[in-house]
């Protein structure tokens, strides 16, 4: 079992409702479709920073890594990532993630309860 997180570059949505719509949109656009989207700059940005506290999970020998999937920049697709976490960290590494998005100016989304996080 997994946690997922989207995060994106843009306004934040007005509301929860608003921000699922933008998040199955992008996800259309950039996740599920056979053209690849090399991530922005401030999305691979956002991929260091979580690199910078927890290790890829292609490098994770001591398997402390909160990533489910690796090389995580691959979960990216232009201004927007989507990726997946183990469960039994899920907690710590959503609060970072959600922080970290927030200081970049980013917005962060959690799609299997459809909020905004903050």
């Amino acid at each position: 079992m997994s946690y997922d997180l989207a995060v994106w570059e843009g306004e934040r949505p007005a509301d929860d409702k608003a921000a699922a719509r933008i998040f199955r949109d992008l996800h259309d656009h950039y996740i599920d479709t056979d053209v690849d989207h090399p991530p922005t700059d401030r999305i691979a940005a956002y991929v260091a920073g979580l690199l910078d506290r927890w290790c890829d999970l292609t490098e994770d020998e001591d398997e402390t890594s909160p990533w489910s999937t690796g090389p995580l920049i691959d979960e990216a697709g232009g201004p927007f990532i989507y990726f997946p976490m183990v469960w039994s960290m899920a907690e710590e590494a959503s609060a970072f993630a959600a922080t970290l998005a927030r200081s970049m100016g980013l917005v962060c989304f959690d799609p299997q309860h459809n909020v905004l996080r903050s």
